[in-house]
């Protein structure tokens, strides 16, 4: 009898556990949707593909500077495998099983390389992290590719502020 209780004991305390995680997430989001505008969508004529797309994982998206103040509006926050793809309107990140979002090319500020995210942290640089404005705020939105030579590419095509036209 005793065994008994105590298992319903931590079963009930993981399940407490459970819904306090569930609904700290909602409220986050929900504060967090309060402060920022909706993520930009693709627009219907985004021109052609400067680099080849790049497949690999969303990781997720911060707030600027901070690797682990995580964004989870919107779907955000869901880690997930993506597909990158620039064009010169700007930056698809196209999400299976979750909104993907577009990045104006107005709004990227810089692109380059990290070791930690808020979801995922590694030993090496194997992070493109690319910041970006959304309204008055600045994020961080991580991605780790399946391919790493890519990089450089991708960081030096989004840290230009015009587009030459044409793949590179």
């Amino acid at each position: 009898m005793d065994r008994l209780l105590l298992t319903l004991l931590v079963i009930a305390c993981f399940l407490l556990a459970l819904w306090g995680m569930r609904r700290s997430w909602r409220r986050r989001a929900r504060s967090q949707s309060a402060v920022l505008p909706p993520f930009p969508q693709k627009p219907a004529e985004p021109g052609e593909e400067l680099l080849p797309e790049a497949k690999g994982l969303y990781v997720s998206t911060t707030t600027a500077g901070n690797w682990q103040d995580r964004i989870v509006t919107r779907g955000a926050g869901l880690r997930g495998r993506a597909v990158l793809r620039l064009y010169p309107a700007g930056l698809e990140i196209d999400r299976a099983g979750a909104p993907g979002f577009f990045i104006p090319r107005e709004s990227i500020v810089e692109a380059g390389r990290s070791n930690a995210i808020a979801g995922k942290v590694m030993g090496t640089d194997s992070l493109l992290v690319i910041r970006w404005r959304l309204g008055d705020a600045e994020l961080d939105t991580g991605f780790r590719g399946d391919d790493l030579d890519v990089y450089p590419q991708w960081i030096q095509s989004l840290s230009e502020r015009e587009i030459k036209g044409g793949a590179q």
